[in-house]
């Protein structure tokens, strides 16, 4: 197939590695792509979030799957203005991207759907803010209603802190304020064609910056697949699967169909096991990172199959999808300052030596290329990825990897897995 993948950043390149492991060669381009990609794909000078020049390139190169990653060109109408040309896109038109693009829109769609989630208050302005910190109580959970690059979301015992979250976001739109969950969280993928859904391996994820869940929130500094510890309150990986299938997916998916805004693309359910039951802390409209990392090199069927599948509307003649057995870990280095800001242009080597550690590769996020080399562009740098036949030989490999790349001021946590390890 000839396929287009919209996106910069690791997520991205995790799914053209996953695409280029398949026996069938495929033609990929990338638009825009970064250093790192560029070495598996043809990248492209194109404006993702653009949706006529992206429908026009798909259609003058014969394009026969657009694959969208982030999710700023789903909320744009990418998907539709492809749809409407009649080209295969995997990915949410902007209504159902919503979803991911509202948190209220979400909450609406959970409320009605009888999908399981705390309570959230929606406030317009610093005295509705305080009026709800004080309702819902302490820990504070302080919550952007738009898009926010994973930035933000703020959980905190102080209220002065929550209120100055808020006003931050306050001035474009609303915030909601949530009941705090407590609990283990679980990312799980879902795959949709608007119709049906088909689940992949759960994974977890480390938002937090530092070691020991301390620090600021980021868009992800590490995450890990399968998960072991599931086999205990659920009986199994797959019993947990299936229970959140039937009751958060295909809900979800089913009213959001029956209000003409079909899901078709990747159905993201942030979870937290609570002891009141597993609940829904948010949804995204595509697949997570650095979730994606950690469970695309598990899969042994093949992507290219399964996307244009959800894309064309046949997941129904596909199994649920396997995978392997392997333990999986991946790390993220980030820039000096990260998040709030990043320190860009320093020079990035090791890399090869990285990859040579057995089970190794890596996932580009935030690279470019000068005459002197690899160069950070961005916060998010690297996505070290590792595979092993437990979560020990994984995890040593990914931090013998690190050991072996050299970024002036990186940055990344030391106890990535290290639940499953020590188990």
């Amino acid at each position: 197939m000839r396929i287009l993948v919209l996106g910069s950043g690791a997520r991205e390149h995790a799914i053209i590695l996953a695409l280029r492991s398949e026996e069938a060669e495929h033609e990929i381009f990338a638009a825009p792509g970064n250093a790192g990609i560029a070495d598996d794909a043809a990248v492209v000078a194109l404006d993702p979030n653009d949706p006529g020049a992206v429908e026009e390139f798909a259609d003058a190169e014969r394009i026969d799957l657009v694959v969208i990653g982030p999710e700023a060109p789903l909320v744009a109408g990418v998907a539709d203005a492809l749809r409407e040309r009649g080209i295969p896109v995997f990915g949410p038109g902007r209504a159902a991207a919503r979803l991911e693009g509202s948190k209220s829109f979400a909450k609406r769609v959970m409320d009605a759907a009888g999908v399981p989630t705390g309570r959230a208050v929606r406030a317009h302005d610093l005295a509705e803010v305080a009026a709800a910190l004080d309702e819902l109580g302490s820990p504070h959970v302080v919550k952007a209603d738009g898009l926010a690059a994973g930035k933000g979301v703020l959980v905190t015992d102080d209220r002065e802190a929550a209120l100055a979250h808020a006003a931050v976001y306050l001035g474009s739109a609303p915030v909601l304020i949530e009941e705090f969950l407590s609990g283990p969280e679980v990312s799980l993928f879902f795959l949709s064609d608007g119709d049906h859904v088909l689940p992949l391996s759960p994974a977890q994820d480390f938002k937090r910056l530092r070691d020991g869940d301390e620090g600021p929130n980021t868009g992800g500094m590490g995450a890990y697949s399968p998960l072991p510890w599931l086999d205990g309150p659920f009986g199994s990986e797959e019993e947990f699967v299936d229970l959140v299938t039937r009751t958060v997916a295909e809900p979800v998916i089913r009213h959001l169909d029956a209000q003409g805004t079909p899901f078709i693309g990747l159905l993201y359910a942030g979870l937290i096991l609570t002891p009141q039951g597993v609940k829904v802390i948010e949804f995204n409209a595509r697949f997570g990172d650095p979730e994606t990392q950690v469970v695309l090199p598990r899969l042994v069927d093949p992507l290219s199959e399964l996307l244009m599948a959800a894309a064309s509307g046949h997941l129904e003649d596909l199994p649920r999808p396997a995978f392997a057995e392997a333990t999986a870990v991946t790390v993220v280095l980030a820039s000096e300052g990260y998040p709030e800001a990043p320190v860009t242009g320093r020079a990035l080597t090791g890399l090869d030596a990285a990859a040579a550690v057995g089970g190794v590769h890596l996932a580009h996020a935030a690279t470019g290329r000068t005459d002197e080399g690899l160069v950070a562009t961005g916060g998010r740098v690297l996505s070290v990825v590792a595979l092993g036949t437990t979560f020990a030989e994984s995890t040593s490999r990914a931090y013998r990897a690190l050991d072996r790349i050299e970024l002036a001021g990186g940055q990344y946590r030391t106890d990535i897995a290290a639940r499953v390890v020590e188990d």
